[in-house]
């Protein structure tokens, strides 16, 4: 769960960027409190949309922001999105409902306890409104060009919680809202986690692939995991121990000592993504990795934690 203070953390060649204009907008979905939108970005012209006979999936890609705060077209995002759209891969960035906006969480472990609930709602209301989105694009997939069959979600902090709910609710049938059948074809998480009220998650089926990256020293979003009784946050970590005893398709990146600025690695680790993209995604290649990096060229914007997020 990134926090509303992000952006002073990012780099100042980056803040000084405008919000790009996306090339398309359009309404997915009517709540009762919001419009939601999303935002496509097409392949750059040239670009390969195909790799070895395999076409390349659509990015379906969810903001951090601690579910207090973010935006779906973000400046800081964009050198991103221009990489995939170089690489021949259509980005759609989508607007979800900011669940714990408002809500007050104290510091203590019986208050974060007592929050968990809001946090689980937070995120399920999140995965509502991806599953809207894939609905939209299904329907409309003909008309916006897009193959709705052929995603995979994505998301920073808060949005990779969502991303890896989103995946692991489809593994465990629960797909309301959801096309007939629908399954993404991966999941790339940065800084993400799974939360719950009902115990560790429990993978009924084998997911979408997964991508993990997560920095060993997160004190916003658990690496490992952190809760009591049934309740908690269940971390990259713990996740990718559970794909491993199964073995499932999993591809974790153990950012060695790094923080919460992981959720903002999405560029630096594109060799990586795009490994995982072309192997385990395109090819359907049965691949694992479990790989700790430690690279001192990484950036570092300093610590996030849980106190700095929800004051």
């Amino acid at each position: 769960m990134i926090a509303c203070k992000f952006l002073w953390i990012i780099p100042a060649l980056l803040l000084i960027s405008l919000k790009a204009q996306a090339q398309e907008t359009y309404q997915y979905a009517q709540r009762d409190t919001c419009a939601l939108y999303l935002d496509i970005y097409r392949p750059a012209d040239g670009a390969p949309t195909s790799f070895e006979g395999h076409r390349k999936p659509v990015i379906l890609f969810l903001f951090g922001g601690g579910f207090i705060s973010g935006s779906r077209d973000a400046g800081y995002f964009m050198h991103w999105f221009d990489i995939l759209k170089e690489n021949g891969y259509t980005v759609v960035s989508i607007d979800y409902r900011l669940g714990m906006k408002g809500v007050k969480v104290k510091h203590s472990l019986p208050g974060l306890y007592k929050a968990s609930k809001d946090f689980y709602n937070a995120q399920q209301i999140g995965v509502e409104d991806v599953f809207s989105a894939v609905s939209y694009l299904w329907e409309n997939s003909d008309a916006l060009g897009i193959d709705a069959s052929n995603m995979v979600v994505s998301g920073s902090s808060a949005g990779a919680i969502i991303a890896l709910a989103s995946v692991y609710d489809i593994a465990c049938g629960r797909t309301k809202g959801l096309p007939a059948g629908f399954r993404f074809k991966g999941a790339m998480s940065f800084a993400g986690a799974i939360v719950s009220i009902d115990g560790a998650p429990d993978w009924r089926t084998e997911p979408s692939p997964l991508f993990l990256a997560h920095g060993t020293a997160d004190k916003a979003v658990a690496y490992k995991s952190l809760g009591a009784f049934s309740r908690g946050i269940w971390g990259s970590s713990y996740i990718a121990g559970q794909m491993q005893k199964k073995g499932w398709d999993c591809c974790i990146l153990r950012m060695n000592g790094r923080t919460h600025d992981v959720a903002a690695y999405m560029a630096e680790l594109w060799p990586q993504e795009k490994e995982f993209l072309e192997k385990n995604v395109m090819q359907g290649i049965g691949r694992s990795l479990d790989a700790s990096v430690d690279d001192p060229s990484l950036p570092s914007w300093g610590e996030i934690s849980l106190g700095t997020i929800y004051k």
